[in-house]
């Protein structure tokens, strides 16, 4: 019945911008998580088009203010005493743009750019899609502490991408990137000719486990 009565503030859809006006301030915070994404997309795009490493570096730096907001939106749901549906949606589809798309782009900006790069990548924003989903879908099972919060996350959780988002940071402070010294380790050519669509730099390797890592069930990490 709770979560019917709580369906009912949606009903209505007459008028202009009645979503909207459904939106608490937390839902506000939360979505400028998502726009933080966002520009670090389009921060990573404009990179690829001038190769202006100052773009790369405003790229980086997105994702980490997108962080910000994810944990004050929390805060601020608790502080107004007031949390809704639509903001747990809207918390799984920002931290997927700005820590699943967004630090895929920025992989594939500073170098990860062959074919099985991109099918890597692409795997692990797929992986955080799926842990989000699974996360929504399966949090009401995870035990709980006194305060209400889950014991544990199952898989890392998809904000752990900043890590990787941090050791893009520190190879481009190095010059370690597409353009300049290259990636770390190299590639290796699983088929065909060096060069082609069989080649993959090692490092992509390490994107496929933490995807891994996302989605695993066995894996369970205690809440600080």
């Amino acid at each position: 019945m709770s979560r019917e009565h709580a369906l009912k503030q949606y009903e209505d859809t007459e008028g202009h911008f009645s979503l909207v006006r459904n939106f608490r301030l937390a839902d506000l915070v939360t979505i400028m998580n998502g726009v933080c994404g966002s520009f670090s997309i389009f921060s990573s795009a404009r990179y690829l088009l001038t190769n202006d490493i100052d773009y790369l570096w405003t790229a980086l730096a997105f994702p980490l203010a997108g962080l910000m907001f994810d944990f004050f939106d929390g805060k601020v749901a608790r502080w107004r005493k007031s949390s809704s549906m639509l903001g747990q949606e809207l918390d799984s589809l920002a931290d997927l743009i700005s820590f699943g798309v967004a630090p895929a782009l920025l992989a594939f900006a500073v170098g990860l750019r062959t074919y099985l790069d991109t099918v890597v990548l692409t795997g692990f924003i797929c992986c955080g899609l799926a842990r989000l989903a699974r996360f929504n879908a399966t949090v009401a099972l995870v035990p709980k502490d006194k305060a209400g919060k889950a014991k544990y996350f199952e898989g890392l959780p998809i904000p752990s991408s900043l890590t990787l988002v941090g050791i893009l940071s520190y190879w481009t402070k190095q010059g370690w990137i597409a353009g300049q010294q290259g990636i770390p380790y190299g590639t290796v050519t699983l088929w065909g000719q060096p060069g082609g669509r069989g080649e993959l730099h090692w490092v992509s390797v390490f994107f496929g486990c933490w995807a891994a890592a996302m989605v695993s069930k066995t894996l369970r990490l205690p809440k600080p």
